[in-house]
């Protein structure tokens, strides 16, 4: 019981920590750790097994926090520090996943019809990286009633980067204005509590509604199109490689493409090729034990 909570708290932590990492999604991850359908599911049936639900979310949930409120300021400087390098090793450990993703995806089959099915979450993640940003919103004292209501709107939009896979929050928030504004107003909750705490209030109840009401939806197509929903997520995660690429520039303005030295792009090179491998050795040695585990539990059912 105890090992089972702290290895859901690790995802937790794991999640939480895409979740703050620009152009990356924390339903990604999700994919990734073979954890997406039963999160899913558990947030969705939380009103109807309450019980199951919660116990199994909140060591996700707490590792989540965790992770977020230790490496928020730790990974903001390193970003600031070397952005293209840390990228480019987070890019690395999404790609290494990949292949077992799509093995799982074919073996459950795969006709032509599913390659529709990555094609337009595909498309549609890297054509989001163009649109234009609308400016920065203000979310200031000053901030009129509409300006509270359009808050929490976009939190129910951003609650789309920790469902669906593929869908990055930073860069929606980006798109539509909000990302620094919301940031600036969680570094001033010391100097201006009453009105960051009521910014960021009313954005996290977006968020929450926004949450629940896309678990459902997603619930409900993998019940019911299981195999187009699994292939249309795997292009979701496809997507978000060259979406985090695509978005470099406008995720960190201070350091574009145009700025890198050589010794940049050597490391990031290098730590994407290593991100990829170690991720990649990561999920076959996990493949290899939950094989040697379901063997032995048959083997075991066969003697008795």
């Amino acid at each position: 019981m105890i090992k089972e909570f702290f290895k859901k708290f690790g995802t937790g932590a794991v999640i939480g920590a895409a979740m703050i990492i620009p152009g990356v999604s924390g339903g990604t991850i999700a994919v990734l750790l073979n954890i997406y359908d039963k999160l899913i599911t558990a947030i969705s049936s939380l009103k109807k097994d309450f019980k199951n639900s919660f116990l199994f979310l909140l060591p996700i949930a707490l590792g989540a926090i965790c992770a977020i409120g230790a490496i928020f300021y730790p990974l903001t400087k390193l970003f600031e520090v070397a952005p293209f390098p840390a990228i480019m090793l987070f890019t690395g450990l999404m790609l290494g996943g990949l292949p077992k993703l799509c093995k799982d995806g074919l073996k459950n089959g795969f006709s032509k019809w599913n390659i529709i099915s990555v094609l337009i979450p595909l498309a549609a993640v890297v054509g989001i990286c163009f649109i234009p940003s609308l400016g920065e919103a203000n979310l200031g004292a000053d901030m009129s009633a509409a300006g509270y209501i359009l808050l929490a709107l976009i939190g129910a939009l951003a609650s789309c980067a920790l469902v669906i896979p593929g869908v990055s929050g930073s860069m929606l928030l980006l798109i539509f204005g909000y990302y620094d504004p919301i940031l600036n107003t969680i570094k001033s909750l010391l100097t201006d509590t009453g009105h960051s705490v009521l910014v960021i209030a009313i954005f996290a109840a977006g968020l929450v509604i926004g949450f629940f009401s896309i678990a459902k939806l997603m619930k409900f197509l993998l019940e019911k199109l299981p195999r187009g929903t699994f292939w249309a997520i795997i292009g979701f995660v496809i997507g978000s490689v060259p979406a985090i690429l695509i978005t470099y520039n406008g995720n960190f303005p201070d350091a574009p493409y145009s700025s890198l030295s050589v010794a940049h792009i050597v490391v990031g090179v290098v730590l994407a090729v290593a991100g990829a491998i170690a991720s990649f050795a990561l999920t076959a040695v996990v493949e290899a034990k939950m094989k040697k585990k379901a063997e032995s539990a048959e083997n075991t059912t066969e003697n008795n």
